[in-house]
């Protein structure tokens, strides 16, 4: 039980503190992520070798519950090898991988551009020793992918949105509409996949059911107990936690940072629906959901391995374009998480969007992505990121 001296509370916005609250540095606290855990979003510096150049712009990637899954080898002269790092798997949210191998996908296309703007042309061979199991129970150490390094390439001109890409994990600006060039320019991005397809609306009325479809799923998510137990474990509060692991889902808030000194942010369970936590997280989700001003898909004609590869390259590609636009574009994945208690809303979402019941097998299709889109209530800020030493194989 926390002593009531040390009770933190919310009153209309602002923060009622008492004396007990100097201890956790109050005073100090600020939102800034801590610079050294950001500091690969400033590009690769002095460093020499091409390969590790190419990987210090893809581990810039975005992917899922920001877990970076990547492994490289290196090894192997004038070749790269990317695996999954299955350790660092969503077996709750993302029980069949979709989502991880979405994230490898936006890897190797940002490890071909970073290699192409150095005059190197990859030759790219999807899982060289055959496509992942189905399940995660089966996956084993079997690469994703062989990059093969040959001279002479064109610089891609989405290279230069690499280190300016940030998700914005904010609410949009509801006063500012997006217009319709704007999503076609967004939507007409090149891919370079004849496997992907996009699509997107600003349509008062689509747009108001994804809305809410979106809200519907974030709130299975987060009063299912496994899953929203999945996101706890990962949830890294304060400068010390930032920059102790460099991944996860950062929490930076004043709030936070003090609740967490004064031991009342639990994490061992899942908080109540009364509880501070839930109500906030409850606001955070509504707040994404309801300023929406229109939204992006990708989907595949199948959901093979190599599709959601395909994917990936293809959403890291959009977002590169939604950068150079000025446009804000967020992840609302909720919906396409494949866990038992989400299947209403995953069949909602293809019935929505593809106009189809959702996929039974892989040669079903499968929409793989789901975006809010619009302009950004304040600057998203960079994501932490590990050491790039740790990404390497030995």
């Amino acid at each position: 039980m926390v002593n009531r001296r040390n009770f933190v509370r919310l009153v209309g916005g602002g923060v009622v503190l008492t004396a007990g609250a100097a201890a956790v540095g109050v005073h100090s606290l600020t939102n800034d992520i801590p610079a050294a855990a950001i500091e690969i979003w400033n590009g690769p510096g002095e460093e020499t070798d091409v390969r590790k150049r190419a990987v210090a712009y893809a581990v810039t990637a975005p992917n899922p519950h920001n877990r970076q899954p990547w492994l490289v080898d290196l090894r192997e002269p004038d070749a790269i090898t990317l695996y999954c790092d299955n350790d660092r798997l969503l077996p709750e949210t993302d029980p069949f991988g979709r989502q991880i191998l979405i994230g490898h996908g936006a890897f190797l296309e940002l490890m071909v551009m970073a290699l192409a703007q150095q005059g190197m042309r990859s030759e790219v061979t999807l899982w060289p020793e055959g496509e992942m199991a189905p399940q995660l129970r089966d996956w084993d150490t079997r690469p994703v992918a062989r990059l093969r390094l040959l001279p002479g390439a064109q610089a891609d001109p989405l290279f230069a949105s690499v280190l300016q890409r940030h998700t914005p994990k904010l609410p949009f600006d509801t006063t500012r509409p997006m217009a319709a060039a704007t999503l076609t320019a967004l939507l007409s991005q090149p891919h370079g996949s004849d496997v992907v397809r996009a699509g997107g609306t600003i349509d008062a009325a689509r747009v108001a059911q994804l809305r809410a479809l979106c809200w519907e799923a974030a709130k299975v998510e987060l009063t299912t107990p496994r899953t929203v137990m999945e996101s706890i474990r990962l949830m890294r509060i304060g400068p010390d936690e930032i920059l102790a692991h460099r991944d996860g889902l950062t929490i930076n808030t004043r709030m936070a940072r003090i609740a967490s000194g004064l031991g009342q942010f639990d994490r061992s369970a899942p908080p109540s629906p009364d509880s501070p936590a839930h109500k906030q997280a409850m606001q955070t989700f509504d707040g994404y959901c309801s300023t929406a001003m229109g939204f992006t898909w990708l989907s595949t004609g199948g959901n093979s391995r190599s599709d959601q590869i395909a994917a990936g390259r293809a959403y890291v590609r959009q977002q590169l374009r939604a950068t150079q636009l000025g446009i804000g574009m967020h992840p609302m994945s909720q919906a396409l998480q494949e866990f038992p208690e989400m299947a209403p809303h995953y069949e909602r979402a293809h019935r929505l969007l593809l106009d189809a019941a959702a996929p039974a097998s892989a040669r079903d299709a499968t929409v793989q992505m789901l975006c809010r889109i619009g302009y950004a209530s304040a600057a998203a800020q960079a994501t932490p990121r590990r050491t790039l030493s740790q990404f390497f194989r030995a």
